[in-house]
C-alpha cells in the first residue's frame, strides 16, 4: 500500500491555512471567551497539520520535514481548499483594509468542521494505521469545532436584527465556495483507489443535512449558486493565500536553517 503523498499535504494544508486564519483573532476576539476558543481551534488545526507533514515528510525521505512543508513551499504549491485563505471579511482584494467579522469566521469554521467530521470519522478506517491513528484524534477535536461554530451560528442567526444580517451575508458570501468540497483532485482520486481516503461526494448528503438543519435553527437562508467552482486544492488559489504565507512563513524564510 501506498500513501499518496499529495493527500496527506491536501489534509494537513487545510488545517494549517486555517489554523492561521483563526490565529489572527488572538488577543482580538469579541470577547474573552471567545478570544480564547478561536486560538485553542487554531492550536488544534495545527496539530493536526504537524501530524500530517510529519507523515508526508517520512513517505517523502531525504532531508524534507514538517517545516519544510509549511514554510517553504509557495502558493501554488498548497493544497488548501480555497474557503479556508479568505480573510475574515466580505469579499475585497487581497491588499485591503478591512474590519475583521466574526460571523465570517464563525460560517466558515462552520462549513468545515461539519465536513471534517464526516471526513475524520471515515479516515479513521484508512489502509494506511499513521492517517487512521491521526483522524481518530482529530475527530474528537473536529467534533468541538462543530459544536462551537454551531452555537454561535444559531446564536447570531437567531439573535439581533443586526447579528442576523451578518450571518446570513456571512453564509451568502462563503457558501458557493463549498462547491470545491465535491470536486475530486488526482490526489484525492489516487487516494480512494488506494483505499487511503474515502470518497468525499459521497458524504455531500450528510454535510447537507447537517448545514440545513443548522440554517434552518438560524433563521438563515440557504442561498442557491451557478457558477464558478473554486480549485485550490489543485494549486488555483486566491490572491488572499499569499498575504497569509508571507506572513506565516516569513520568520522561517528570513532566517533559514536557524535552531529556535
Amino acid at each position: 500500500m501506498s500513501t499518496p503523498i499529495d493527500y496527506l499535504l491536501h489534509l494537513a494544508d487545510n488545517a494549517v491555512v486555517l489554523g492561521q486564519r483563526n490565529a489572527e483573532w488572538c488577543g482580538h476576539g469579541p470577547i474573552l471567551e471567545e478570544d480564547m476558543a478561536l486560538a485553542n481551534v487554531s492550536l488544534d488545526l495545527i496539530g493536526q497539520a504537524r501530524l500530517l507533514y510529519q507523515r508526508a515528510a517520512e513517505l517523502m525521505g531525504g532531508d524534507a520535514t514538517e517545516d519544510k512543508l509549511a514554510y517553504f513551499r509557495g502558493p501554488h504549491e498548497f493544497r488548501n481548499y480555497t474557503l479556508l485563505e479568505l480573510p475574515h471579511h466580505g469579499a475585497l482584494v487581497g491588499y485591503a483594509a478591512a474590519d475583521r467579522d466574526y460571523a465570517t469566521t464563525i460560517v466558515r469554521n462552520f462549513l468545515y468542521s461539519a465536513l471534517m467530521v464526516h471526513v475524520w470519522d471515515g479516515l479513521q478506517q484508512s489502509a494506511d494505521p499513521s492517517l487512521a491513528a491521526i483522524a481518530a484524534k482529530s475527530l474528537k477535536e473536529t467534533s468541538y469545532h462543530l459544536h462551537h461554530s454551531r452555537d454561535w451560528l444559531v446564536r447570531m442567526g437567531d439573535g439581533t436584527e443586526e447579528s442576523h444580517a451578518r450571518a446570513q451575508a456571512a453564509v451568502n458570501h462563503l457558501m458557493p465556495y463549498t462547491e470545491e468540497f465535491w470536486t475530486t483532485s488526482p490526489a484525492e482520486g489516487a487516494a480512494v483507489a488506494a483505499k487511503v481516503a474515502i470518497d468525499v461526494w459521497a458524504l455531500r448528503p450528510a454535510w447537507d443535512a447537517l448545514v440545513n438543519d443548522a440554517l434552518a435553527e438560524a433563521t438563515l437562508t440557504r442561498p442557491n449558486f451557478h457558477g464558478y467552482v473554486t480549485e485550490g486544492k489543485v494549486g488555483l488559489h486566491s490572491e488572499h493565500l499569499s498575504y497569509l504565507l508571507g506572513e506565516m512563513q516569513g520568520l522561517a524564510r528570513a532566517h533559514p536553517g536557524a535552531t529556535w
